[in-house]
């Protein structure tokens, strides 16, 4: 009873919890919160722990803080990897969108990774519970994004969603609202950063940061086919080990991209051949739907119908997607009490 009280002074949580970024969408018309996937914790000579800084605040620190604080994404790959720092996190998040109110129980919609174990479903739930959920909805990611990019996945109808994260790459058949066949790539936009680290290593010898190869990747990154331009990074000589700047062109970067692009192309392939024939045709009158951060990669769409044949569009705000999707589930809680009722 008092926490039902609670529940009318706090804002219901739409909330896709991602590896690099997690956004957040409260009931009503306000605008997405978004924050890196980032907390910093300073532990002291009595071994005690406290957290100094997460999201927007806590992303500078990474590869850069001192021996005695640690700057670390609890999450990875979708899945949570540090209990206690994800719990923090999302307790923090969810104060600073409530004002730093403690009197705070919202209920909260949150997307987890098709085919997650029962334990990886647990930590989320308490994890949300522990920052003052009243109530925790799971949803799988490929039915929120489905429904945060428009699709009629309630019909009797097959629907193809490709959904590109930070930590893996999702390829899901939808129909009648459910998953009819799925299969990961591990890696997603994360993975394609790390590829570019690897390319600059092997053929320059110079040693950067994750946050330099997304930058690389941003300006000059495309799945298609070679940018016509060129980017200066910095980092550290391996030969030498003093700080050096190379020139990458984007034939390099295009090159350094194709083996995750191509992993995307393949697990879609795969994916279609586990369908039904009914489901098979459905796929190629509705095509391929790409969403998440990474759908935002130049050329992918272009990349993806050249692997598979068929008509690929990326979805409106395809980062967005995702969370926008809890969120119409969100707001189908109250409609299905009122039936009950």
């Amino acid at each position: 009873m008092f926490s039902a009280v609670l529940g009318l002074f706090s804002q219901d949580l739409a909330v896709d919890l991602g590896s690099t970024h997690t956004r957040v969408l409260a009931r009503g018309p306000a605008a997405a919160t978004v924050e890196p996937t980032v907390i910093a914790v300073r532990t002291d000579r009595r071994g005690r722990r406290a957290v100094i800084a997460t999201g927007a605040e806590a992303l500078p620190m990474l590869g850069r803080a001192p021996d005695d604080t640690l700057a670390l994404q609890p999450i990875r790959g979708g899945r949570i990897v540090d209990y206690e720092a994800a719990e923090a996190f999302l307790l923090s998040l969810v104060r600073r969108i409530h004002g730093r109110n403690a009197w705070i129980r919202p209920r909260m919609v949150v997307a987890v990774p098709h085919g997650a174990s029962d334990m990886e479903l647990r930590a989320v739930r308490d994890s949300c519970e522990s920052a003052g959920a009243r109530e925790v909805h799971l949803v799988p990611r490929p039915v929120a994004a489905a429904m945060g990019a428009d699709l009629p996945i309630q019909q009797a109808s097959g629907y193809l969603v490709v959904d590109v994260g930070g930590g893996s790459t999702e390829v899901s058949v939808l129909s009648l609202s459910g998953v009819v066949a799925s299969r990961s790539v591990p890696g997603g936009g994360e993975g394609m950063d790390d590829a570019i680290v690897r390319w600059v290593e092997q053929h320059h010898g110079l040693l950067i940061g994750r946050p330099t190869a997304e930058r690389v990747k941003i300006a000059l990154g495309n799945a298609f086919r070679a940018e016509l331009a060129d980017s200066v990074v910095k980092g550290r000589c391996l030969a030498l080990g003093v700080p050096r700047a190379v020139t990458l062109q984007g034939e390099e970067i295009h090159r350094a991209l194709l083996p995750a692009v191509a992993a995307i192309g393949e697990a879609i392939q795969r994916t279609i051949e586990g369908v039904p024939p009914e489901i098979g045709s459905d796929i190629v009158d509705h095509g391929i739907v790409l969403t998440g951060a990474g759908a935002r990669l130049a050329g992918l769409d272009l990349a993806m119908r050249e692997a598979t044949g068929l008509p690929v569009i990326v979805a409106e705000n395809p980062e967005l997607a995702v969370v926008a999707g809890a969120r119409r589930l969100l707001d189908q809680l109250d409609v299905r009490r009122e039936r009950v009722a």
